[in-house]
């Protein structure tokens, strides 16, 4: 009994060596200099098996679908972004309200802002169809009548002021006025109201007319160029004067909050599966490592990220004993299996 007993053990012990000796070599790879050796060699081992498997051949259609779905709906909500982004739009305008190093034209290139104002002006058919949908709202009927009512009632005030100037005019100009008043209250009254709103939408057609006639002939381009070169040369700084810190922070969580609700309609979730299928009829035949390129990564940025947080991450868990438990955690159930006792016991 006791022989067998001392048989048991023997190959225990030796497991137990086995183990401790696998978690120090395991732990001397990601030490020092020779991590970053490991991590090339596996970047690149990995990269080398990738150039073997299509992307098609590892993700369906389905699975890409599901992935997304979930990314968007977990992160697009996440609430460090529903705390960050206010922080966010107060520094950027602490940062903007104290830069004067750089100028608006040093931030942002002419020739992009040039090609998208030329794109948006020679967009006919958005800008009539826009156009044409206002003229379609009662309201903004009303408000072009009562905007033409302001301009008219604003120029007889400045008038009616100075011809009262004149010796005479003002009684004329009271009963004028006990005249217009008159008209006003007959204006009341459901045919001339309903003409008034007829000429008022018709006044905004025809000024919908003149916009389209500007847009397309006047140099309006050239004119948003030049507004845009009057601000390129000054300082960052100078775009606070066009709103408070308060107004972009409430503008930033307003986008956001259409942002987050967007992401929660059935319709964007179809609009995200349409793009999964294009992507992955674009690239369901390029292989894994291929993609890499396309997202413009390469195999040394990949290293070099690993590198940039890794040492300091596994020497603070080295530190602690941390690593090397969960090294041995893993391992361990592999040289306690009877196979490897066995072995061992045979020897």
């Amino acid at each position: 009994m006791i022989g067998w007993t001392n048989y048991m053990t023997q190959p225990r012990q030796i497991a137990e060596r086995l183990l401790d000796a696998q978690v120090e070599f395991l732990l001397a790879q990601v030490t020092g200099e020779r991590f970053a050796e490991v991590i090339a060699r596996d970047v690149a081992a990995v990269l080398a098996v990738g150039d073997t498997i299509a992307f098609g051949d590892v993700v369906s259609l389905e699975q890409g679908t599901e992935t997304v779905a979930t990314v968007v709906d977990r992160m697009g909500g996440a609430p460090i972004l529903a705390d960050t982004v206010g922080l966010f739009s107060d520094a950027i305008y602490d940062h903007i309200a104290s830069n004067t190093e750089y100028s608006l034209g040093d931030v942002v290139d002419r020739e992009p802002v040039e090609a998208l104002l030329a794109k948006i002006f020679g967009m006919h058919q958005a800008q009539e169809r826009i156009l044409d949908r206002l003229t379609e709202s009662p309201l903004v009927a009303t408000v072009a009548s009562r905007f033409v009512d302001k301009l008219v009632g604003d120029f007889v005030s400045v008038n009616m002021e100075r011809a009262e100037r004149i010796p005479g005019v003002s009684s004329l100009m009271s009963l004028g006025q006990s005249a217009a008043n008159r008209a006003k209250k007959a204006a009341e009254s459901t045919f001339v109201g309903d003409l008034a709103g007829k000429s008022a939408t018709f006044a905004l057609k025809r000024t919908n007319n003149a916009i389209q006639e500007m847009l397309r002939d006047a140099p309006v381009h050239s004119a948003a160029m030049e507004f845009w070169d009057l601000h390129a040369g000054e300082s960052v700084s100078g775009l606070r004067e066009y709103l408070t810190q308060k107004d972009l922070n409430e503008l930033v969580q307003l986008c956001y909050e259409i942002a987050v609700t967007t992401r929660e309609k059935e319709y964007f979730g179809v609009l995200v599966n349409e793009c999964v299928a294009v992507f992955y009829d674009r690239y369901r035949d390029r292989s894994l490592s291929a993609l890499l390129p396309e997202l413009g990564l390469s195999a040394e940025d990949v290293t070099g990220e690993i590198l940039r947080y890794g040492p300091a991450i596994i020497e603070s868990a080295k530190r602690d004993g941390v690593l090397a438990g969960l090294i041995r955690e893993r391992i361990e159930p592999f040289f306690f299996s009877d196979e490897v006792l066995g072995i061992l016991g045979a020897e």
